[in-house]
């Protein structure tokens, strides 16, 4: 649906992009998550064809960026960080004008203003002026002229920034409710954000990419396996060397006897390991306990929060080669 290979932007003697790939599939909500001036902004716009590209290709929806922009254009909506409204305006005046600028045929017009008002909740405010609506509102709005063509693809930039915590949770939950019918590119970095929408993050940093994939999948990846927390409780000294047995172990991350011998002669014991990513580590840690004669009192998978991660790759600099995006 999204392809862009080798994407470079410069401004002048300023490079915002440099050798940017990732792709979207079908379906997906993308995160593109990063600190101001890490590129995001740039990225949006080549995709949506305000801007062309200073190096590299950029296809959307089938359509090269550079050779059929105004295709491109067609099967996009696009919500930038500003939304685009006219304050003079009443909802429905501003819509029907963005059909009409959308080239909707007239007949139909009534038809998208009517459903793109209904999706976003704008049944009430379709005759308020625009000036007058509150920042969730117009943000809504925006949202509206952003689908009112019916698009494959939404682009959204930064589309939360500077609502309060109700109107975000309403925005938030609208494109979640349009993700579910179309491949969305969501620019931001607030963390919440992409927590509670994206099915998948390309963190940027520099202008490049410092990582791409799920959470858990960046996780592994920047630390070399799967990590987990486990007590257990045996009759038996535990050794290090015992632990060697276990399949798949990467390394020993922490280990603790607990003070004091438990009722009957047991001990507990606290240990924190890395196991090979793509592994059933749970499985395979239960097993080997079971095998050696230790009862699993906990046995907890851990995660990196995203906050973690974001501060890893970009307080370090790091660039593309931390995953496929």
């Amino acid at each position: 649906m999204i392809e862009a290979e080798n994407l470079g932007k410069s401004y002048g003697d300023f490079t915002a992009v440099r050798d940017v790939s990732f792709c979207v599939r079908p379906g997906e909500i993308v995160g593109l998550l990063g600190p101001n001036g890490a590129g995001k902004t740039s990225i949006i716009k080549i995709l949506t064809g305000y801007h062309f590209p200073s190096r590299g290709r950029a296809v959307v929806g089938g359509y090269d960026v550079e050779k059929d922009p105004v295709r491109v254009k067609a099967a996009v909506g696009y919500l930038p960080e500003s939304s685009p409204v006219y304050g003079d305006f009443s909802v429905e005046e501003y819509l029907r004008f963005v059909a009409a600028a959308r080239e909707i045929p007239a007949e139909g017009r009534g038809r998208a203003v009517d459903a793109a008002i209904g999706e976003c909740g704008l049944e009430k405010m379709r005759r308020r002026t625009i000036s007058k609506l509150s920042k969730g509102y117009r943000q809504r709005t925006g949202l509206a002229q952003a689908i009112i063509h019916n698009p494959p693809i939404l682009i959204l930039d930064e589309p939360t920034a500077g609502l309060d915590p109700n109107q975000i949770l309403e925005v938030r939950r609208l494109i979640r409710t349009m993700g579910s019918e179309k491949t969305v590119v969501l620019s931001t970095h607030i963390l919440q954000e992409v927590e509670a929408l994206c099915d998948r993050i390309l963190i940027l940093n520099e202008g490049l990419i410092a990582a791409g994939g799920t959470r858990d999948e960046i996780a592994a990846r920047l630390k070399g396996g799967q990590q987990y927390a486990l007590t257990l409780k045996t009759d038996k000294t535990l050794g290090r060397e015992e632990l060697s047995a276990i399949p798949h172990l990467m390394a020993v991350e922490g280990f603790t006897e607990v003070d004091g011998a438990c009722a009957g002669g047991f001990r507990l014991y606290e240990l924190g390991l890395s196991l090979e990513a793509g592994v059933e580590g749970g499985d395979i840690l239960f097993d080997w306990a079971l095998a050696r004669g230790h009862r699993l009192r906990s046995l907890t998978k851990q995660r990196y929060s995203l906050e973690a991660l974001f501060t890893r790759l970009t307080e370090a600099g790091g660039g593309q080669g931390a995953g496929d995006a």
